[in-house]
């Protein structure tokens, strides 16, 4: 059986071929892989520290790079020049292509390195021709390794990973191309200027992911502050909601007991009339239902929090001595002071006034333990304004505050009372050391503001 030796045996010929095909495959994806990353920017040309809060920091990348490329442009010429014999226009472009540049990276790292990357090969071409080269520091003289670890300080401040290791094996690439053309000029420096550039690279990218770190921190910690108050604002409105509908479903059940109840107590009102109390009646009880409907799972939530439902009354202003002895016996001496006349108040103003008096006695016992505390309930004389005023002075002695950090529901419940009634709010530390509330309640419309009252 004769073989034709043109003809490839099975097995043999066919494998290489492939696994030719496929190394070159891969040479050619990895080639674009790296041109893309050389290629592409990691964002758009803002400066280096632009997001920083201090002036001083966000001029600092301008004052280094201006520093290198001033100090490394005269150095260089002379350098090229006396030490290396190069024609001085040669060296002076050469020069300025090297430092130059480096003010553009600043903003652009990545364009500025293809600039100086490019002069940094052709000088080093350069060089290898000339006598000299093989008595100086070849291919990279001196102060183009300094000046290229300013710049790869610069790009890890600013590019992908990925670039900064692409830059990171070309410039290897490139020095080991000029130890195999020239391996008679060359002394070893390009391995100082891989090994450094490494680590450059490595230390500024750390240092930049680990401010990115820190930053998207503070971000999630201001996004959960907002979320927090969001939260705490909805809490204070629901348990503020809950208890006006005690005071209006109050007010609902009494309308409904009156409509239905006046046929009978009034003789001889007309049919018409009694029509019309009845649908006042059936209204109310509609309305009423409805709001209880609304209310339903704000109280069930409350209900399964604290075990059961709320069964005692809602307090008002009479509760305020009894809440007072029970702050004093914590070790605050409070000061009381009431109207002389009681005061004939809707349910709403009674609740939040004693709600107010009592967030603020709260807040005394948790950040100022033992402070002289002052609480003045006052009638306006146009008697259209109810004052809450709380005020306490600094502790005696100084003290741990039992609480370094609230939930902050107390001056919020505080403002959302106030708001809901038309009233107004004021708090904030007095002159002479301790903190203020407080709080305008009106009976009718609001004619009055409060003086404040200091402590001597």
């Amino acid at each position: 059986m004769s073989h034709d030796p043109q003809t490839p045996e099975p097995g043999r010929g066919t494998p290489r071929e492939s696994a030719r095909a496929r190394a070159e495959r891969a040479v050619r994806q990895a080639m674009r892989v790296l041109a893309d990353n050389l290629g592409t920017p990691a964002g758009p040309g803002t400066p280096l520290f632009d997001d920083v809060r201090s002036v001083w920091l966000r001029r600092l990348p301008y004052v280094v790079a201006f520093v290198f490329a001033v100090s490394l442009l005269p150095t260089t010429v002379r350098v090229l020049s006396n030490d290396y014999g190069m024609d001085g226009g040669l060296a002076g472009g050469l020069a300025i292509a090297q430092t130059v540049p480096l003010l553009l990276a600043v903003t652009r790292p990545l364009q500025a390195w293809w600039v100086i990357f490019a002069a940094d090969a052709v000088c080093a071409a350069v060089l290898a021709s000339l006598p000299t080269a093989c008595e100086r520091l070849w291919p990279w003289p001196a102060t183009v390794i300094v000046g290229y670890l300013a710049l790869m300080l610069a790009l890890s401040l600013r590019e992908r990973r990925r670039t900064l290791f692409a830059v990171w094996l070309t410039t290897g690439a490139l020095s080991i191309a000029f130890e195999v053309v020239a391996p008679g000029n060359s002394d070893g420096s390009w391995v100082l200027m891989f090994v450094l550039s490494g680590v450059v690279l490595l230390v500024g990218a750390t240092l930049r992911e680990r401010g990115d770190t820190r930053r998207k921190l503070i971000e999630q910690e201001t996004i959960s502050e907002a979320e927090r108050a969001q939260r705490t604002l909805l809490e204070e409105r629901a348990r503020i909601a809950r208890e006006l509908h005690d005071v209006v479903a109050h007010h609902m059940s009494v309308i409904t007991v009156q409509a239905d109840s006046a046929p009978y107590r009034i003789d001889g009102i007309p049919e018409a009339a009694q029509e019309e109390f009845a649908t006042i009646a059936a209204t109310a009880r509609e309305s009423l239902a409805e709001m209880r409907r609304l209310l339903g799972e704000l109280r069930s939530a409350d209900t399964e929090r604290d075990g059961g439902p709320e069964k005692a009354p809602q307090p008002g202003l009479d509760e305020l001595p009894k809440l007072v002895e029970g702050t004093v016996r914590a070790g605050v001496p409070v000061e009381l002071t009431l109207p002389d006349e009681p005061v004939a108040l809707e349910p709403a103003v009674d609740l939040s006034a004693y709600r107010i008096v009592q967030e603020a006695l709260a807040n005394v016992v948790r950040h100022a333990p033992g402070a002289r505390t002052r609480v003045m309930v006052m009638q306006a004389d146009s008697g259209a304004t109810l004052t809450v005023y709380v005020a306490n002075s600094l502790p005696p002695a100084p003290s741990e505050p039992l609480e370094t950090s609230g939930t902050g529901h107390g001056l919020v419940g505080m403002r959302e009372r106030v708001r809901l009634l038309g009233g107004s709010l004021r708090t904030g530390p007095l002159p002479g050391g301790g903190f203020h509330v407080i709080a305008q309640l009106p009976i009718m419309p609001p004619q009055l503001i409060v003086k404040d009252y200091y402590f001597a």
